[in-house]
């Protein structure tokens, strides 16, 4: 039997070398091997015209739908404008305690706020989005800590005040949750 694992799907073309430095940092979090694949998906079924955006719960349904061999949970990675009826824009969401996840860097990227582009600050940012997802399918909740990277983001801002690992009471209810992960000191 294979050892239970973690599977990044992408949708759209992202850097090899990105998506191993994303993968790394969620193997060392939550101490499972990641797999990362490539997905494909017509995204015109999941766009909004009036909105001019994609709809997020329809596009998590659809990576929930999919299914890999010994993957426990499975987040999927976009670059576009994600919206929930509820909220303007999402960074992304997930089923809590669920199997599968959504991230998109859209929203991520500098250039949307009309600042010079910085490749770093974006892939920091990506790393803590999907760290998040993911801790939600775990079954984490948003943290009151705001540097913890399970602390709720609205604005970029707030992505970029959080650390990039759990804080110590996240990782105590992962462990809770019948999880080890690695200890991060704090």
């Amino acid at each position: 039997m294979n050892l239970p694992t973690i599977t990044l799907v992408t949708f759209g073309f992202f850097e090899q070398d990105f998506l191993e430095q994303i993968a790394r940092v969620v193997q060392i979090e939550f101490d499972y091997p990641v797999n990362l694949r490539e997905g494909r998906i017509d995204l015109g079924e999941f766009y909004d015209p009036a909105r001019r955006q994609y709809n997020g719960n329809s596009i998590l349904k659809f990576v929930d739908s999919m299914s890999f061999p010994d993957s426990i949970k499975t987040l999927g990675i976009f670059n576009v404008d994600l919206f929930i009826p509820i909220l303007t824009y999402i960074f992304g969401q997930a089923f809590l305690k669920g199997n599968s996840g959504i991230a998109s860097i859209y929203r991520l990227n500098n250039e949307r706020y009309g600042l010079p582009a910085n490749s770093e600050l974006l892939l920091d940012r990506s790393k803590k989005e999907v760290i998040h997802e993911l801790g939600h399918t775990f079954g984490l909740i948003h943290c009151e800590n705001p540097i913890c990277v399970m602390h709720s983001s609205t604005y970029l801002e707030d992505v970029d005040q959080k650390k990039m690992q759990l804080c110590h009471h996240c990782h105590e209810k992962l462990s809770e949750f019948g999880k080890n992960t690695n200890q991060v000191k704090e």
